[in-house]
């Protein structure tokens, strides 16, 4: 039986474009909690970028944020569930190589808070549309709180960075694809942060089930017990996983209807 429904976001629940969550969705996750199947955001987001994402059930919802580097229960704010925190030096380390790159930009994540360090003038603008709160600097040294994910910006793409920089940090971090542009490292995954939610439910993994579209939801995917996948899923994805879905309603709606 399914406990819990745990879903991406970007190319999931948003496509091209989109900057809000069609409203049916709301409807069906109030739904689902009236049958006992609570729905988990699992993204690599900032927590107060999902929470407004998802206004109107923002309360009664978990989240995993930043590819599951901080976890938070239900509320307003909700409680803190989890936090893998990233070693300064290695931050330091990392941030310069993704800066040295002259079509990549730097964001640094804690837990409430982004911090950009920008190199070109339209940085802040490109980059803003996925944060809600972000502070600008001028060096790694004016962030004071704990890192939990560095994001590398990636204009011309994340793919050939991805092949570039995976080898290299792979033993040090998690390297994932987090969108079109976005290369992500942290030393969470998604998978570790649905895990984080099922204890705090005391649920087994095999009682969730996870959707996703990206080398970033490859982790949860293979954690639970139902997996699924956007019928647009990058290649890998799709050779993995039997079961497809064209959008999320969809989804939900069967599990309504069982």
């Amino acid at each position: 039986m399914i406990k819990l429904v745990a879903c991406d976001i970007d190319g999931t629940l948003l496509h091209g474009d989109d900057t809000r969550i069609n409203p049916k969705i709301f409807e069906k996750i109030k739904l689902l909690k009236q049958k006992g199947i609570l729905f988990c955001a699992a993204s690599g987001r900032q927590y107060i970028n999902l929470q407004r994402l998802f206004t109107p059930v923002a309360d009664e919802i978990y989240y995993s944020c930043e590819n599951g580097a901080v976890v938070f229960g239900p509320g307003n704010p909700g409680p803190l569930l989890g936090k893998t925190v990233m070693d300064r030096d290695l931050v330091r380390k990392l941030s310069q190589e993704i800066m040295d790159q002259p079509n990549c930009e730097v964001l640094f994540s804690g837990a409430y808070m982004c911090y950009l360090w920008p190199k070109k003038p339209d940085t802040l603008e490109l980059i803003s549309p996925f944060v809600d709160k972000l502070i600008t600097v001028g060096s790694i040294d004016e962030i004071t709180e704990d890192f939990v994910k560095v994001s590398a910006y990636c204009r011309d793409g994340a793919a050939k960075y991805e092949r570039m920089w995976g080898p290299v940090w792979s033993s040090h971090c998690n390297v994932a694809i987090g969108g079109e542009k976005w290369l992500d490292f942290t030393l969470s995954d998604k998978g570790v942060g649905i895990a984080t939610v099922c204890r705090a439910l005391g649920i087994h993994p095999s009682e969730v089930m996870a959707i996703g579209d990206n080398y970033n939801d490859l982790p949860m995917l293979k954690l639970v017990g139902s997996p699924v996948i956007m019928e647009n899923a990058v290649p890998e994805l799709r050779n993995m996983f039997t079961r497809k879905c064209r959008d999320v309603e969809s989804v939900l709606d069967e599990l309504l209807n069982t």
